[in-house]
C-alpha cells in the first residue's frame, strides 16, 4: 500500500471526529479560557479547524518560511465558519495527499523564520507530527474546554460519559 493511502484513511477517520467536536463549540463563549495562560475557546476551536493547512503547507512546497508568508491565525465567528474552514482545509489536504508519491513523502521539508530554522524533516514526519498529532493534541484540549463548559462530548474512540457509540 502506498504511504499516502494510509495517511488519507487516518485523516478521514479523524476528520469525522474533529467535525463532531467543532459542531458543539459554544461560539457565544469564544472569549472564555480555563486559565490566564490558556488560549481562548474561540482561538482553540479556530486552530483545530485550520490545522490541516499544515499538511497543505508541507505538500505544497519544500519549506514554509514565516518571514515570507506570515502566519495570520484564522478566527471563526460561528460554527458555520469553523466547519467551512475545516471542510476547505481538509479537502485541500486530501487532494494533495492523493497526489503525493512515497518519494515525495520522503523528501525533506523545512519550517523556518528567515534564517532561523525550526525544523527540517521528511515530509511524512511533518505530516504525522504537525498535520496529525498536533491536530489530535488540540482536539483533546478542545474536549477539556467543552467539558468545562458543560457541553456533552461526542464519542471519538469509544463512548463518552455523554454519548454511546
Amino acid at each position: 500500500m502506498p504511504i499516502n493511502e494510509s495517511l488519507i484513511g487516518e485523516f478521514q477517520q479523524e476528520l469525522t471526529s474533529t467535525r463532531k467536536m467543532l459542531e458543539r463549540v459554544p461560539c457565544d463563549k469564544a472569549d472564555w479560557k480555563p486559565h490566564e495562560k490558556s488560549m481562548t475557546l474561540g482561538h482553540l476551536a479556530s486552530h483545530v479547524a485550520e490545522n490541516p493547512f499544515l499538511i497543505i503547507a508541507t505538500l505544497s512546497a519544500d519549506e514554509l518560511d514565516f518571514a515570507k508568508t506570515p502566519y495570520v491565525p484564522f478566527e471563526a465567528k460561528n460554527n458555520d465558519e469553523l466547519l467551512k474552514k475545516l471542510d476547505e482545509t481538509s479537502a485541500q489536504a486530501i487532494e494533495l495527499l492523493k497526489k503525493a508519491s512515497d518519494e515525495d513523502l520522503m523528501s525533506n521539508w523545512t519550517m523556518r523564520q528567515g534564517e532561523k530554522i525550526y525544523m527540517t524533516m521528511p515530509k511524512i514526519a511533518s505530516i504525522r507530527m504537525l498535520g496529525l498529532n498536533h491536530w489530535y493534541h488540540h482536539r483533546g484540549q478542545l474536549g477539556v474546554y467543552l467539558r468545562l463548559q458543560n457541553v456533552p462530548l461526542p464519542s471519538i474512540y469509544g463512548p463518552t460519559a455523554d454519548e454511546a457509540m
